[in-house]
C-alpha cells in the first residue's frame, strides 16, 4: 500500500540540537548542545503560578493571553522602545516565542514567498519558513564581527521578497545587532515594503555594555515589524511555553487567528506566574542574570582556547560558536560526535546553522549551566588533547 504523504514531511527532521541531545545521553557526559537555562526559577515566577491554579484560573484562557499578561508585556515594551502599545489590539500571547513565529509565517506570508535570514541562522526559523512552503535566502555574516552591510541585503532582495528575519541577540553567535544595522535592514524594509520578523528571545543576555535594540526603535518600523519573544530564558522556564508577538493590530488579529486554530492558548495559570515574574523582578534581577552570564560566557571561552579550538567571543545570548578545525572528522557532525566521545562534552555541530558547507568546521556550545556543570564542562573541554 502506498498512501499518498505530504512533501512537508521530507522538509522536516529531528533537528542537530536534539539529536546532540540524545547522544550526550546515551554516552553519560555534559549537555552544551542544548539551551536549557540551568538558573532557578525566579520565586515569584513559581508563587504566581501557585497561585494562580489554587484561584482557579485553569480554564481556555482568550486567544491572544490573560489581559493582565498582555498589560505587563505592553509595559515592558514600551518602557525597552519608547513605543506605546495597546494591550487590546496589539499583543498575541502562545505557545513560546516559536510558536508565535509559525503562526506569524501562516498569517503574513504565502507559499512562494522569499524571506531574508542571516546566517549563521537559528534552524527553527528555517524549518518553519519551509514546511509553509516559504523560501529562505540566506545573507552570510562573517566572524569576529558577524557584520552586514546595506548592499548585501540589497542583493538577496527579489521580486518575491516579503520579509526579513533580525535576531539579536544572535543563536548560535551571539551577535547584537548595532543601532547602523538596524538602520540598514529598517530602510530597506520600508523602501520595499517587507515585513520584519524579529526574534529578541535573550534581549536581557547583553555583555561588555552592548546594548539590545528592536526596529522598533526606529522611524516609521512600527507598522513594519512583527517582534517576537518570550520568558523561556530569562526566567528558566523553557517548558512553560509563554512567548509572545508585539505588531500593528491588522497583523495582530490574523496572527492571533492562527494561534487560536492551531494552540487554542497558552497555559492559562503559567502566564500568571510571568505576570508576577514582569510585575515583581526590577532592573536589577535582569541585570545580575546579565552579570552571571558574562562571567560564564568568558570562563568557557577561555577553556576553548587553552583547548586550541578558537572560540568566536559573542556580545549576547549564551552560546559560543568555536572552531573545531582541529578535532578529526571530515565535517561538523563527525567533529562534534568524537569530540563527545574524546571529552564527554557535547555541542552542535555548526552545519546546523548554514545552508551549505561554511558551518563544517564549527561547533556551538552553550554556556546556561550552573556554574559547577559549567566548571566540569570547562575543565574537560580545557584539557582536550588530540
Amino acid at each position: 500500500m502506498h498512501l499518498h504523504v505530504s512533501k512537508r514531511q521530507g522538509l522536516i527532521s529531528q533537528s542537530e540540537i536534539r539529536a546532540m541531545t540524545s547522544e550526550c545521553a546515551r554516552l553519560g557526559g555534559i549537555n552544551l548542545a542544548q539551551g536549557v537555562c540551568d538558573l532557578e526559577v525566579p520565586v515569584e515566577v513559581r508563587e504566581g503560578a501557585h497561585k494562580a491554579i489554587e484561584d482557579g484560573i485553569n480554564v481556555y484562557t482568550r486567544y491572544d493571553g490573560l489581559p493582565a499578561l498582555r498589560q505587563a508585556i505592553a509595559r515592558k515594551h514600551e518602557a525597552q522602545t519608547g513605543t506605546p502599545v495597546d494591550p487590546e489590539t496589539q499583543i498575541v500571547v502562545s505557545s513560546g516565542s516559536t510558536g508565535i513565529f509559525h503562526c506569524a509565517v501562516l498569517a503574513l506570508l504565502d507559499p512562494g514567498d522569499e524571506v531574508i535570514v542571516f546566517e549563521p541562522f537559528y534552524s527553527y526559523h528555517i524549518a518553519t519558513l519551509q514546511a509553509a512552503g516559504v523560501t529562505p535566502v540566506f545573507v552570510r555574516m562573517e566572524p569576529p564581527r558577524w557584520g552586514i552591510t546595506p548592499e548585501e541585503i540589497e542583493r538577496a532582495v527579489s521580486p518575491r521578497t516579503r520579509a526579513i528575519i533580525l535576531n539579536t541577540p544572535a543563536n548560535p553567535s551571539g551577535k547584537v545587532f548595532s543601532l547602523e544595522e538596524i538602520e540598514a535592514v529598517a530602510g530597506i524594509a520600508r523602501d520595499r515594503n517587507l515585513f520584519v520578523f524579529t526574534d529578541e528571545m535573550y534581549e536581557h543576555f547583553v555583555y561588555d555594555g552592548v546594548q539590545h535594540l528592536s526596529p522598533v526603535v526606529v522611524e516609521g518600523m512600527a507598522e513594519h515589524t512583527i517582534t517576537t519573544s518570550g520568558f523561556s530564558k530569562i526566567f528558566s522556564i523553557t517548558g512553560w511555553r509563554i512567548g509572545y508577538c508585539v505588531c500593528n493590530e491588522k497583523w495582530a488579529q490574523a496572527i492571533g487567528h492562527l494561534n487560536d486554530l492551531i494552540y487554542v492558548c497558552a497555559p492559562a495559570p503559567l502566564q500568571m506566574g510571568v505576570v508576577s515574574g514582569l510585575n515583581s523582578l526590577g532592573r536589577g534581577y535582569y541585570d545580575s542574570v546579565a552579570g552571571q552570564y558574562e562571567r560564564k560566557r568568558d570562563r568557557i571561552c577561555e577553556a576553548l582556547s587553552s583547548a586550541g579550538l578558537k572560540p568566536h567571543i559573542p556580545q549576547g545570548a549564551y552560546y559560543v560558536l568555536a572552531d573545531m578545525s582541529i578535532v578529526p572528522g571530515s565535517g561538523a557532525r563527525e567533529r562534534a560526535l568524537e569530540f563527545l566521545r574524546a571529552t564527554g562534552v557535547a555541542s552542535v555541530p555548526g552545519s546546523a546553522f548554514y545552508h551549505d558547507h561554511a558551518g563544517d568546521h564549527l561547533s556551538r556550545f552553550c554556556f546556561a549551566k550552573d556554574d559547577a556543570v559549567l566548571d566540569e564542562a570547562c575543565r574537560k573541554i580545557a584539557g582536550y588533547r588530540i
